[in-house]
């Protein structure tokens, strides 16, 4: 990974400014704490973590979305987890975060800030602020856990998919201009795959009954919910107007 000092100085603090955890500095504080914490870019497609790295590190993600995921023996990836810009990751056991056997890719470009051990200790743990804030965010990963894993193991692969729909929807941008507010998914049929556990036709197949229902629309590189409340119907084992699971 190679820093671009000059992509990354003028907004630097701006970054900074948008992660959760660092979320109650004042800009000053900000400031300071961008002096220390140097800033990296990495590019799309890029694995910058892998089971073979050893050395803790905590991540820092200012920009750009990642995914975590395993590799089965026969080479096969199941995506444990989607990371949006504003969070926190890594190998680092003094945060209880264990990023074994796992790997980290750049779903698109990414700003990153890496941090050791001694840098989590004084600049993150030493402010009550922020170790509040870290607390929160890992709590919250842990339910978004728990609950894919409650997918997995009661929850047949449409329902999966309907309900990992609905997770990752979000406003779409620019919508206040296109006069649509509904929710989409920007991820491909071979994501949505990876983060089910099943074979990207698998995913086509079920995207498509999902469109004959009127429960979503198939456009470019998105999926636009339609109708959220008969998905989570759907989900939850629930029947609705369209189908019965």
């Amino acid at each position: 990974m190679n820093p671009k000092p000059t992509e990354i100085q003028p907004d630097k603090q701006a970054y900074l400014s948008s992660v959760d955890i660092l979320c109650d500095l004042a800009p000053d504080e900000i400031e300071l704490l961008g002096e220390r914490a140097p800033m990296q870019w990495v590019k799309t497609g890029a694995v910058f973590f892998s089971p073979e790295q050893s050395a803790e590190v905590l991540f820092i993600l200012k920009k750009g979305r990642v995914r975590l995921y395993h590799l089965s023996p026969d080479g096969k990836a199941l995506t444990t987890a989607v990371l949006e810009a504003g969070t926190i990751f890594g190998e680092m056991a003094l945060l209880g975060q264990d990023l074994h056997e796992s790997y980290a890719e750049s779903m698109e470009p990414c700003l990153l800030c890496l941090m050791s051990r001694e840098d989590v200790k004084t600049l993150l743990l030493g402010d009550p602020r922020i170790a509040v804030r870290i607390a929160e965010t890992l709590g919250r990963r842990l339910i978004s856990t728990e609950r894919r894993l409650s997918d997995f193991a009661f929850k047949s692969i449409p329902q999966r998919l309907a309900s990992l729909l609905l997770r990752l929807s979000a406003p779409p941008k620019g919508w206040l201009f296109r006069g649509n507010g509904q929710p989409e998914v920007a991820y491909t049929h071979e994501a949505l795959a990876e983060m089910t556990g099943t074979y990207r036709e698998t995913i086509t197949k079920i995207l498509n009954e999902f469109r004959a229902y009127g429960w979503i629309e198939l456009r470019r590189k998105r999926i636009i919910i339609c109708d959220a409340a008969s998905l989570s119907a759907f989900s939850d084992g629930q029947p609705t107007d369209s189908v019965k699971p």
